[in-house]
């Protein structure tokens, strides 16, 4: 234990922070939101499916499995479960925290499940993208975000954060004026409601990532949280396990989809993670939430969503949208001063103290440092992990069918190759630059 510390702290002081180490992380937590922005909005395609008669609840579930599948294996991937279970050690009371967040996540999915059957993926998207301006208030009354930070930084968040609001009540007006169905309220509910679950999820994030927690070791457990609280919605609001069971089975040709929208939401929020880890909440969630733009343009592009309505509804859900990524910009271009960065410290202190941390652990987690690359291998329970998460989406193929509805398949392939991209420089950047901590 003695010979660990010392590693710790060896490794911590010789690489003190500097502004060249902290700009590297600032650019890297930026690329990150970008990243999870393109990844997040495609994982919500798949509730499009909504629209030809199959269960919300279905959906979410397997959205949800999809996830808690990928957010076991994924990790075993790249870092290996002993890893993650030794960063667990360091920060045991985090554990909670996460499956926490996960309960939180899964009661917004299903929300948002609800808004895009009623009010459509376009119209829905800006509207539960509000968790950014309760991630902004959580982060700065709990976390000291923004503390310290320079009023033209100050004004650069805030004022985003009021822009985005702005365009949430354009796209508000546009679906209230022209949705047909009569559900147009309780859409715009449930996705408010998503937005203000989101929100408050990011408190457990922030939290795990001031004591330097790795977003893998968070995901990890966050996902069983998901999974309990989303199994135990969809069993109580379908009836019971057997009316659950059947319409599992019956819709079992349209699985596969949703579970790959949970595979992709992985990703996405892996970006997400290493966001909030690195520019904190109140940047790293507006940046993941230009997510809207893609999913507008998802909407019109690939699905159609808007088709002959009036000229004034695309101006306004145009314009709302540009606004609220207007705002995020804004926003991702005040990054943290070292004033902001000292108040960040010192909120990581008050966990230090309150849980009994080691200082080292936390100095250098912050920093992006790898502090067990001794220990980093993969075992056979992590090939066992990827092996079965594998089979399970092959299970799920062999059983699909394409959905019937209009698809634009030369828009879908070319958002399919921007993906793959993103993915391909954001890994290649996190291991270069962190290895994944």
């Amino acid at each position: 234990m003695n010979t660990r510390r010392t590693f710790l702290h060896s490794e911590a002081t010789k690489t003190l922070p500097g502004s060249s180490r902290q700009q590297l992380l600032n650019r890297l937590g930026i690329f990150c939101g970008f990243a999870a922005a393109l990844w997040l909005a495609g994982a919500e395609a798949p509730t499009k499916l909504v629209t030809v008669a199959v269960s919300p609840f279905v959906i979410s579930f397997m959205m949800v499995f999809g996830a808690f599948v990928s957010r076991w294996s994924l990790p075993a991937l790249i870092r290996g479960t002993s890893d993650i279970f030794h960063d667990a050690q360091h920060v045991p009371h985090l554990v909670l925290w996460g499956v926490m967040a996960g309960c939180l996540w899964a009661v917004g999915n299903t929300l948002t499940i609800f808004a895009v059957r009623d009010i459509g993926l376009s119209l829905a998207f800006p509207l539960w993208n509000s968790n950014s301006l309760i991630g902004i208030l959580w982060g700065t009354l709990l976390f000291k975000e923004l503390h310290r930070a320079g009023w033209t930084r100050k004004v650069g968040v805030v004022g985003g954060a009021i822009v985005i609001f702005v365009g949430a009540i354009l796209i508000s007006a546009a679906s209230t004026s022209e949705t047909a169905n009569g559900s147009a309220v309780h859409g715009i509910a449930a996705a408010l409601g998503a937005g203000l679950m989101f929100g408050s999820m990011y408190i457990p994030y922030r939290k795990a990532y001031i004591t330097g927690m790795n977003p893998l070791t968070f995901l990890t457990f966050f996902t069983l949280g998901e999974m309990t609280m989303m199994a135990i919605v969809s069993v109580v609001f379908t009836g019971g396990v057997s009316p659950f069971w059947r319409d599992l089975v019956t819709n079992r040709s349209v699985l596969l989809w949703p579970a790959l929208g949970g595979f992709m939401w992985v990703v996405g929020d892996l970006f997400q993670n290493y966001a909030a880890k690195y520019v904190g909440i109140s940047r790293g969630i507006p940046l993941s939430n230009t997510n809207q733009l893609w999913g507008l343009l998802l909407g019109l592009l690939v699905f159609h969503e808007l088709r002959g309505l009036a000229a004034t509804t695309y101006a306004e859900v145009i314009a709302g949208s540009a606004l609220m990524a207007l705002g995020a910009l804004a926003i991702s271009f005040n990054s943290a001063s070292e004033d902001e960065y000292r108040s960040w410290r010192e909120a990581a202190q008050r966990e230090v103290k309150l849980y009994g941390i080691s200082p080292d652990y936390v100095k250098a987690c912050m920093e992006g440092r790898d502090v067990s690359s001794a220990q980093l291998r993969r075992t056979w329970v992590d090939w066992l992990l990827i092996s079965a998460a594998t089979l399970v989406f092959i299970g799920l193929g062999t059983l699909a069918r394409p959905p019937q509805m209009e698809i634009q398949t030369g828009w879908l392939a070319l958002f399919a190759v921007a993906l793959l991209a993103v993915v391909a420089a954001g890994g290649v950047a996190l291991w270069r630059v962190t290895k994944f901590t």
